[in-house]
Formats: structure tokens, C-alpha cells, sequence
């Protein structure tokens, strides 16, 4: 049986035509309901005198009737696609939190929700995955350590939340349990099985491959077995897959092959709400210089422009040099590591390449860009802080802040992200 196959037993259009119907149905529903209990009345009266008891037939209300018929609509279909299978944890959350006040129920919400569920199950399964262990340690986040034959994952985890009067390390234990439940094609863990799990930590070893340690101060040691620690290690390695250099100039030797989408694959454009986020938090302000060493077709030139700054990029692509012209800005087209540099920018915002350690001759070099109280922000492959130690030894001072898991999905890689963050003093 294949437990995370998304498939509604009909057609979203019937789904929402029901819905619809339904809809439209609920003021006669309230009507048939209120002279129902008016018939209930009569049938205590003789001749329709009051006999002075109060007989309550309860109200309805329209409102709350739309409200429990639209987050029925929105559950069903994610029970029906088997979504609890394929969703991490924190997707979960927002789907929770979306139910509060759902959006209107109509196909093009439907397939703006669910559709990437429904078009790759695997790659939800495989992100879903690489989410809940990352979150549990930073290990599982290094695309050199998930290399396969990198014996580099831990064989267990630590997890808190295991106390009296915690729910925590059951919740921790549980998105571990579903996570490789979904990857292994298994029926997620029922509360029963949780319960036996977390009380008898040895009793998942047949079924689940993981043993469980508890101890007195809270902590619970998982254990992984040999088989599942490679589930873990190849659901990893697919997730993440390879990445090359961004400049035809810097091929590595033997690049292997990427399970990137994008089609230009040398080349990971910073996705737009990056760009924004990171140009909010480098507190650019009106009128101050920005540079973007490799600004791609533009994205951090117009992030930067968004909140006042006069941007400036340097790009070695022609074709991205003209997209990036196109939309107004000053690009020259060059080499970024052969300019000659002039400290002058009151900011560098910059998405070096992710191949191996290449981003360090990137970032130092802009470094020299930045007049004295300047800021460097840079985005970087998350080996650069777990890994490499490089930018903690060359360019001290600064601050990481991890990106979620998939951020850079869209641009056709996995790869996990971090942000840092120095100033030039």
C-alpha cells in the first residue's frame, strides 16, 4: 500500500461544487430548522395556549453554519490528498493557523494550497524530512555531511521535552516518527505507538528503526539504527543534491550532477522575499549606496531600491547584465573579482556562488567595497558557518541567522542557507 500517494476519491470540481451548493442551501436549512422547532412548540399546546413551560428548541446561527461548512470544505480535501503524510510540521502549523479563517474555498485556492503536494509528494516527503532534522541538528543541515558515504550524521539526537509535565519531546519525537514513516512508506504512528515509544523507548526498534532513552532531567536520547540512519543519509542526499559554481570562470574539477530544476543551473537567483527580508534587516536608508557584486538579473538591486537605496550591481552574464538594465538599474558588466576595488558603498548586499568554498574569494573582495561603517550581508551555503569555519576566522564579528529549509527551492536548489552579517569598522 502506498500511504503517501495524494488522491481524493473525486475531483476538486465536485468538491467545490458541493461546497457551493451547500452554500446556497443554508438559509433554507435555517428556515426547515426554525419551523421545525416551531412544529415542536405546537405539538405541546392546545389550541395554541402557552401551558407556562419554556421549551427550548435552540438557534442557528448563518455565520457560524458558513463557517463550519468552509473549514469542512478546506479538511476535507487535506485529509483527502493525505496531506498529515506529506506536510512537515511547521506547514502543518500554518495550515492550523490558515483555519482560523480560511480563504474562500475555490479551485484556484485549492491548487495554490495543496498543488505542490499533489504535483511532487516525493520532494514534499523529502523537504518535510530534511526540515524536522534540521531542526534538531545543525549536522543534518551541512550538504557535505549528507553526501552519501559521508559518514558524517549523528547516530542519535538529543531531544528536551521529555519531563513530567512536558508535551514537548513527545511532539519532537512524533515529527521524527512521521517523517521517516513517510519517507519509508509506512502508516504514520498512532498515539498508542507514541505512548509505547516515549514510556518504552526500546519498543520501536522492530518497526521503526529508533530506540529511545529518557532520563532525569528532561532529555531524550534517540537512537537511530544502521538501516534507518541510511534512510535518513539518502532522503537527505536527494533532498539536497549538488550545486555548481555561478561563473563559467570558476568550474570545479568533475562537477557532478545537480537535482536542481533551474534551467541555467550555474546560476541561483536570490528569491524575491529574500531579497526583501535581507534589505529590511541591513536597515538601508534613503539616498545610501548598495552594492551587488553578482547581481543575477537584478533581485537584491530591487530590494535595495524598495527602501530608498541607490544600488549599483556588477554582473558577468550578458543576458542577465541586460535583464538587469531593463529594469533601471546601473550594472556594469564584469568579472566582480577582477574589478579593482574602491571602498565607497555603504552597503553590499550579495548571493555568492554555493560550490564548495568559492563564496570566500567573493566576500573578501567585497569586503574592500565597504567604506569604513559599512555593512556586508551576505547569503551563504550553511557549510560556510558549520563546516568550513572561514568567514569566523578572515572576517570576524559578524552574526549568522539560519534561512528556513527550501528557501532557495524556487531557484532550483535545495541546498540549505544562512545569512551573515559584518560591519566594517
Amino acid at each position: 500500500m502506498n500511504y503517501h500517494t495524494p488522491s481524493l476519491q473525486r475531483s476538486l470540481s465536485d468538491v467545490v461544487a458541493e461546497y457551493e451548493t451547500k452554500a446556497a442551501a443554508i438559509p433554507e436549512a435555517i428556515r426547515v430548522f426554525e419551523q421545525a422547532g416551531s412544529d415542536l412548540k405546537m405539538a405541546a399546546t392546545i389550541g395554541g395556549t402557552w401551558g407556562e413551560t419554556n421549551i427550548e428548541t435552540g438557534r442557528i446561527y448563518e455565520n457560524a453554519l458558513r463557517a463550519g461548512l468552509l473549514k469542512s470544505a478546506w479538511r476535507h480535501v487535506y485529509n483527502g490528498l493525505n496531506i498529515d503524510m506529506l506536510a512537515s510540521p511547521r506547514e502543518k502549523q500554518r495550515f492550523e493557523q490558515a483555519m482560523t479563517q480560511p480563504p474562500p474555498f475555490t479551485l484556484d485556492n485549492i491548487r495554490a494550497t495543496f498543488g505542490h503536494y499533489v504535483k511532487d509528494p516525493r520532494g514534499s516527503i523529502l523537504r518535510a524530512l530534511a526540515e524536522v532534522f534540521c531542526d534538531l541538528d545543525p549536522a543534518y543541515k551541512s550538504h557535505d555531511k549528507v553526501k552519501i558515504g559521508v559518514a558524517g550524521l549523528p547516530k542519535r539526537i538529543i531531544m528536551g521535552g521529555f519531563g513530567e509535565y512536558s508535551t514537548r519531546g513527545r511532539e519532537a519525537l512524533q515529527a521524527v516518527l512521521n517523517a521517516l514513516a513517510a519517507y519509508q512508506n509506512k502508516p504514520l504512528p498512532d498515539w498508542d505507538e507514541l505512548t509505547k515509544i516515549k514510556d518504552d523507548g526500546g519498543s520501536a526498534v522492530a518497526t521503526r528503526g529508533v530506540r529511545l532513552r529518557r532520563f532525569a532531567n528532561g532529555n531524550g536520547h534517540l537512537f537511530f539504527e544502521p538501516e534507518t540512519l541510511r534512510d535518513i543519509n539518502r532522503a537527505l542526499a536527494e533532498f539536497y543534491g549538488d550545486v555548481l559554481p555561478d561563473t563559467t570562470e570558476e568550474k570545479p574539477d568533475k562537477p557532478r550532477a545537480s537535482t536542481a530544476v533551474a534551467k541555467d543551473l550555474q546560476y541561483y537567483p536570490t528569491p524575491e522575499r529574500i531579497a526583501a527580508d535581507l534589505a529590511e534587516e541591513a536597515y538601508i536608508r534613503p539616498g545610501q549606496s548598495v552594492l551587488d557584486p553578482s547581481c543575477g538579473c537584478g533581485r537584491m538591486l530591487a530590494a535595495a531600491r524598495q527602501r530608498g537605496g541607490v544600488p549599483f550591481g556588477i554582473e558577468v552574464d550578458a543576458g542577465r547584465v541586460a535583464m538587469a538594465r531593463a529594469q533601471g538599474f546601473d550594472v556594469l558588466h564584469a568579472n566582480f573579482l577582477e574589478c579593482e576595488p574602491v571602498a565607497k558603498y555603504d552597503h553590499v548586499l550579495m548571493n555568492p556562488p554555493f560550490f564548495g568554498k568559492w563564496y570566500m574569494r567573493h566576500v573578501l573582495h567585497a569586503f574592500k567595497f565597504l567604506k569604513s561603517g559599512g555593512r556586508l550581508t551576505t547569503i551563504l551555503p550553511v557549510t560556510a558557518r558549520y563546516d568550513h569555519g572561514l568567514i569566523d576566522a578572515q572576517l570576524p564579528g559578524g552574526s549568522w541567522c539560519d534561512l528556513p529549509v527550501g528557501s532557495f527551492s524556487e531557484s532550483g536548489t535545495n541546498i540549505n542557507t544562512t545569512v551573515y552579517r559584518v560591519w566594517k569598522q
